[in-house]
């Protein structure tokens, strides 16, 4: 009988806490971002060469993207925003690697990826507006679509997770199938396949977020 695609395997115990796979992947990969980040732009140069092009140029871009949705300075988001992005493009092209699986193809690393981006689009809003105007923003635009936007806060998060765990499970279980049916070979195009998917879907993660985060903050319509 197959696993279920739900199913974790529990490496050890942190007292009552079990340390899953996916948790250990997922603090591997950020102690690898990480470190890699701070080599990377230890010496910047005036006259960049190909690595400080090349981050120059995902910097750049994700500043006008977020730019583009909130029409004002993306400085503040860009930390936020653009980890988001690095991290889930690194996560979902894990699986190309021998032995290794998505942590994002987990329900659980999804959900605290929407879990963060839940919270910090409170935090700026806050931030940005004052706790009483923000609060007052649910009830727009009558009083009576209070209950509605209170629920659709959570909804819109938990849609941000499904979708995510629902693109990258499906795609390592469809992997997984078609190499045990197939063989080793075969499944060599799904490989450009799951690439163009693991980058689709971090640059949708982190557009959304930023689209959250600006209806909270203002600068675009809450929906």
């Amino acid at each position: 009988m197959t696993d279920s695609p739900l199913t974790v395997t529990t490496l050890f115990h942190f007292g009552p806490v079990p340390i899953t796979t996916p948790v250990v992947t997922t603090w591997g990969l950020m102690a690898v971002l990480a470190i890699g980040s701070a080599l990377a732009t230890r010496r910047l140069t005036l006259r960049p060469g190909a690595l400080q092009t090349a981050l120059e140029l995902l910097v750049c871009g994700i500043a006008e993207q977020i730019r583009a949705i909130i029409r004002s300075d993306p400085t503040p988001l860009m930390p936020l925003v653009g980890t988001l992005f690095i991290f889930l493009a690194t996560a979902n092209l894990l699986g190309l690697l021998p032995g290794l699986e998505p942590p994002t193809a987990h329900l659980e690393t999804t959900a605290a990826l929407a879990g963060i981006v839940f919270v910090a689009t409170h935090v700026y809003g806050v931030r940005s507006l004052g706790l009483k105007r923000y609060l007052a923003g649910f009830a727009q635009p009558v009083w009576i679509m209070l209950p509605l936007n209170i629920v659709s806060e959570f909804t819109r998060s938990i849609s941000l997770m499904v979708r995510l765990f629902g693109n990258l499970m499906s795609g390592v279980f469809i992997g997984a199938l078609v190499l045990s049916l197939a063989g080793l070979f075969v499944p060599i195009p799904f490989m450009a396949l799951d690439i163009l998917t693991g980058l689709v879907q971090a640059y949708i993660f982190a557009i959304l977020a930023a689209v959250f985060i600006g209806a909270a903050i203002g600068a675009t319509d809450r929906s």
